[in-house]
């Protein structure tokens, strides 16, 4: 299966089995349908084909993960999906928040050699706008460790290393309040009200700048921690 071109739908399973496995280990048939807003049904069927074609095993009462073939053929599909979303920011004056649809809908269509193209005249990034590594060409991809800024304990010094890409009017907010990949921020001591973090980000010549982040926002924003 994966020595000839592969279907969208197949591409788009992969894409999301890689995404789900990278951070649990496993994949469940309940999660696969969840993020590909499918029934659970329709999942085993292709979980079994999936398996059948060598891209993915079974883990007995576990779920499902890739094989070193499937995560290959995974890392494809993020790779042409990040180029895309660069280039589309960077050379076409996307804004952020606009760009993850339309990639979405391009990264089938556009070949290998596109995507290379598309590299080069980018500088060959090795992050794309909202702080996700791009795997190389070969398929490697930096590890990172992250956690997210609704886990990191009161008084961290942080700095955002990646934002979830999925949700358009949470990147308009992370936008609005200075929430983006690069920006360094303190935990508050003290929640916010509400439940919200408390947070003080870097604004320059000693200054900082206090916001209250939403829980449910906060859990979109990746965070390492910044000694400073």
């Amino acid at each position: 299966m994966a020595q000839r071109p592969l279907s969208r739908s197949v591409e788009d399973y992969l894409k999301v089995i890689y995404a789900l496995t990278e951070h649990m280990g496993t994949a469940s048939t309940s999660a696969i349908a969840e993020s590909l807003d499918i029934q659970p049904a329709s999942v085993t069927g292709m979980v079994k084909k999936l398996a059948e074609g060598g891209l993915l095993e079974h883990l007995p009462y576990k779920g499902v993960r890739l094989t070193e073939t499937g995560t290959i053929e995974a890392l494809r599909v993020v790779r042409r999906h990040r180029i895309l979303e660069t280039y589309l920011c960077e050379c076409l004056g996307y804004s952020w928040d606009d760009v993850h649809g339309e990639a979405e809908r391009l990264e089938h269509a556009a070949s290998d050699q596109l995507i290379e193209q598309m590299s080069r005249a980018l500088g060959f990034p090795s992050h794309d706008p909202h702080g996700a590594p791009i795997p190389t060409p070969a398929g490697v991809i930096e590890e990172t460790d992250l956690t997210t800024l609704a886990d990191a304990p009161p008084g961290t010094r942080l700095r955002i290393r990646a934002v979830r890409d999925e949700d358009s009017a949470d990147l308009r907010s992370m936008a609005e309040e200075g929430l983006v990949p690069g920006t360094q921020v303190t935990v508050g001591a003290t929640p916010a009200a509400g439940g919200a973090i408390l947070v003080w980000l870097e604004a320059g010549a000693g200054a900082e700048l206090a916001r209250s982040v939403s829980s449910e926002l906060a859990r979109q924003i990746f965070v390492v921690t910044d000694p400073g």
